[in-house]
């Protein structure tokens, strides 16, 4: 019966790509399958099943598209930016605050459950966190964060395409067609692809012990560019691998959201448009800035400081031929930054403010 609802969640997230790719939607792969099936569990009611197992495998073939980009150049252009992915970083969890803020005060919640809703972390880390953390309402984070995601993942390859995201001498618009001018033989595949696929699989399995974030990701990245590394190089992926990748993850992400289940669903939805689309706006000026500090292009500093994931934005990078190492290394920088640096502070600043809220509660007990 699962294996029937599995083939039949394939069926509907098909359909919804190629509607999309007929359209000629950008990154249609992507954004088809999450519509379609976002739609049809939310509207029609019907019973999908994605196992998490797909996306994984969506993830790693992901993974391994961004580590063929990262040559020795790459990583050493990459080192370079360290001091400037450390400063957006903070200039976006500043930015991050300040939403949640304004969205405390206008929706009369709690600043914590805000504030971790508007965190731009990978989702499982955040909602980690969230239930950890007394107080806190985790359906609100959960609904911001998977509208919030969706949001800009629809917005992102939209607004990328806008005309003034391209340079003048229209390099993005070139890439924008070169793979459908450039096919990729799958016989060119074999046999240099099996030893890149055994080292993928391996290194995230590896990143799952450890417990990285996002180690079906990292992983392969990590794998695949070490065997760059030591002077093998890695084989390009067919597009119909690429676009199965991409059906993969979006089927995931549209699966995620069922408002229909949460309490207090028009409030709740409301705030998370309202967030998300800040957000947006906020990925929109720090990619701006990141294009007059850096020589970098306006699509590559728009996907390099959007606020979603690694992989969808290496995938949409990817389809436009954006800087990718330069994208995912922000996008990399960000993740470890909020997964190893933000709940411990996190964690310090609600228990300060758990404090002094105690301590003006005794001096008006004390008044009184």
């Amino acid at each position: 019966m699962q294996f029937k609802k599995m083939i039949f969640t394939f069926l509907i997230a098909a359909i919804g790509g190629g509607v999309f790719q007929f359209l000629h939607i950008p990154v249609p792969w992507l954004l088809g399958p999450m519509i379609s099936v976002l739609l049809a569990i939310n509207l029609l009611h019907w019973q999908l099943v994605w196992p998490n197992s797909i996306r994984n495998s969506g993830m790693i073939i992901v993974g391994y598209t961004i580590g063929l980009s990262m040559t020795s150049s790459a990583l050493h252009e990459m080192g370079r930016q360290i001091p400037y992915m450390l400063l957006m970083t903070v200039l976006l969890l500043l930015f991050c605050s300040v939403i949640a803020y304004v969205v405390s005060k206008i929706s009369n919640s709690d600043y914590q459950t805000a504030l971790l809703a508007s965190i731009p972390g990978g989702l499982s880390q955040v909602l980690i966190l969230a239930e950890e953390t007394k107080g806190i309402n985790l359906g609100v984070v959960t609904m911001t964060q998977v509208i919030r995601l969706l949001m800009i993942i629809v917005a992102t390859p939209l607004i990328v395409m806008l005309p003034i995201f391209r340079e003048a001498g229209g390099s993005e618009q070139e890439a924008i067609d070169l793979p459908a001018a450039t096919s990729v033989s799958w016989a060119h595949l074999f046999p240099n692809l099996l030893l890149f696929a055994i080292v993928c699989v391996g290194m995230a399995f590896i990143c799952i012990k450890i417990k990285m974030p996002t180690a079906y990701l990292i992983g392969p990245a990590i794998g695949t560019a070490v065997l760059q590394a030591f002077g093998m190089e890695g084989p390009l992926l067919p597009s119909a691998l690429i676009n199965l990748a991409q059906l993969m993850i979006g089927t995931y992400v549209g699966l995620l959201l069922r408002p229909n289940d949460m309490p207090h669903k028009f409030k709740s939805l409301c705030i998370a448009i309202g967030s998300g689309l800040m957000l947006v706006i906020g990925g929109i000026g720090l990619g701006w800035l990141l294009t007059i500090i850096q020589p970098v292009s306006k699509a590559t500093g728009l996907l390099s400081l959007a606020p979603g994931g690694m992989d969808q934005m290496g995938i949409i990078a990817h389809a436009i031929h954006a800087d990718l190492y330069i994208v995912s290394g922000y996008q990399l920088f960000r993740t470890f930054f909020i997964f190893f640096a933000v709940p411990p502070f996190v964690k310090w600043l609600f228990k300060r403010m758990d404090r002094r809220k105690a301590d003006e509660e005794s001096v008006l007990i004390r008044r009184n």
